[in-house]
C-alpha cells in the first residue's frame, strides 16, 4: 500500500480536469493526457504543495478532480458483495466517507510529486465503446517504470473514472478485504465508523501541517 500511495499523485495529476466542457468533447485518452500537462504545470509552480501543504493539495483535489470521479461506483466495487445488504442511507454514508478517504490519501500523495515522467499508451478501444482503459507508464529516476491504468465509463457525453490499476493492483478493490473484515466484525455501521475514524486521523494530520 505504501508503494501504491506514493504513486497516487500521478492519478491526481492525470485527472485534475480544467473544465467540464473539455471532458465532454474529447476521447478519454486525449482527456487524460491533456489535463495531465495542465495540472503538472500548476503543481510545479506551487511551492506550498511541493513543501507539503496538504490542505492546499486537498483544495486542489476537491476543486479539480472530484467532479470527474464516480464515487458511488468506486465504493460499490470496494465494498463488494456486502454492498447489497446496505440500506440507501448506509450506502450514502459509505460513499461519502470513502470519498473523503480517497481525497485525503490522494492529497497526501500529491505533495510527494517529484517530476515523474508519464508516457501514454495508444488507446485500444472502438468509437462506440462506453467502458475503456487508458494505459500509462510512469518513469521515475532510480526506479523501475510503473504501469498505471485508468478505468473510465461514459455517462452521457462525459467520461468518469471508477477505478485505477497501479502495477496491476486495483486501488479500489484493494480495499475489499479490509472492508469485508470490518463488515464481519461490526456490520455495515462498523465499516462506516471505521472509515470515519480513519478520516478523522487524516484530518488531524492535515491540520497539523497547516
Amino acid at each position: 500500500m505504501k508503494k501504491i500511495a506514493s504513486l497516487l499523485a500521478t492519478l491526481v495529476l492525470g485527472l485534475g480536469l480544467q473544465a467540464a466542457a473539455f471532458a465532454q468533447s474529447v476521447a478519454p485518452d486525449t482527456l487524460v493526457k491533456g489535463v495531465t500537462d495542465d495540472v503538472i504545470a500548476i503543481v510545479r509552480q506551487d511551492k506550498a504543495i511541493q513543501s507539503g501543504d496538504t490542505r492546499k493539495a486537498v483544495d486542489l483535489v476537491e476543486s479539480k478532480v472530484l467532479p470527474y470521479f464516480d464515487f458511488a461506483h468506486m465504493t460499490r466495487l470496494a465494498v463488494g458483495k456486502d454492498w447489497r445488504q446496505a440500506t440507501p442511507e448506509q450506502k450514502a454514508a459509505l460513499t461519502q466517507e470513502f470519498k473523503n478517504l480517497l481525497v485525503r490519501t490522494y492529497s497526501n500523495a500529491l505533495t510527494q510529486y517529484r517530476n515523474q515522467q508519464i508516457d501514454f499508451k495508444p488507446l485500444k478501444a472502438k468509437p462506440e465503446d462506453t467502458d475503456v482503459v487508458v494505459r500509462t507508464e510512469v518513469r521515475q529516476p532510480g526506479a523501475k517504470p510503473v504501469q498505471i491504468d485508468y478505468s473510465l465509463d461514459k455517462q452521457g457525453d462525459s467520461w468518469k473514472v471508477y477505478d485505477v490499476m497501479v502495477a496491476g493492483v486495483s486501488l479500489v478493490t484493494n480495499y475489499r478485504d479490509s472492508f469485508g473484515q470490518e463488515v464481519r466484525a461490526g456490520g455495515i455501521d462498523g465499516l462506516i465508523k471505521s472509515l470515519k475514524d480513519k478520516n478523522k486521523q487524516l484530518e488531524t494530520t492535515v491540520s497539523a501541517k497547516k
